[in-house]
């Protein structure tokens, strides 16, 4: 029955995972589009959701100590918990960053012109899909698509860099577009660190899988 009890409540913390996940791929997304379209209610609203992402990581951080208070996990079981704790907190940080693509594009209000935002939208796609496939190898404790999803980062990098070479060139050929371009490759950095924290919750799937802890594919920025 202890066993059986304990099983239950593992489920229950990867199910908490999954809903923090989902709820953060929206906020990206939403921000992303709201972004694209200058959307101004909707970044609003990715803003005013957040403190709802941040309590549900603490709710399942707070079901992780029960979990080790009153099952006493060890080996694998210890290590699943482990993976849990650090990839809410990976979700709730990405959370964060779609949260500042959301304020950066309420700040650009007062601007007139609003920039292209180059690579952006096809950063965002990619970013997401990573942060999707990630979930997906900790579902099923997938070491090799946990790998495949890290060596992804590469692509949004090589993005990224993209942006920042079309946005300084644009500063450069017109220095009254500075201050809205800024806001462009701000928001291509919050991306781009999406990116690296979907690349952390794959490095914490192999973690869960092999017991060895592993830096991959880190990120230049």
């Amino acid at each position: 029955m202890p066993r059986t009890l304990f099983e239950r409540e593992l489920h229950e913390l990867q199910d908490g995972v999954l809903t923090l996940g989902s709820m953060t791929e929206q906020a990206i997304q939403r921000s992303v589009d709201a972004l694209e379209r200058s959307d101004l209610i909707a970044s609003r609203q990715v803003v005013d959701d957040d403190p709802l992402i941040n309590r549900k990581r603490f709710e399942i951080e707070e079901q992780c100590i029960h979990v080790i208070a009153t099952q006493a996990p060890i080996a694998s079981d210890l290590r699943a918990i482990v993976a849990v704790l650090n990839i809410v907190t990976d979700l709730e940080r990405m959370a964060d960053h779609a949260e500042g693509i959301g304020r950066i594009n309420l700040m650009m209000t007062g601007h007139l012109q609003r920039p292209d935002l180059s690579h952006i939208p096809e950063m965002a796609e990619k970013a997401i899909k990573m942060l999707h496939g990630s979930l997906s190898a900790f579902v099923d404790k997938d070491v090799e698509a946990a790998l495949a999803i890290c060596e992804k980062d590469d692509e949004v990098d090589a993005l990224y860099d993209a942006v920042y070479a079309d946005v300084i060139g644009r500063m450069i050929a017109d220095p009254s577009q500075v201050p809205t371009l800024t806001y462009v490759l701000w928001s291509a950095h919050n991306i781009e660190r999406i990116a690296d924290r979907a690349t952390n919750i794959c490095e914490r799937v192999i973690f869960l899988v092999t017991g060895h802890m592993d830096e991959l594919n880190v990120s230049r920025y």
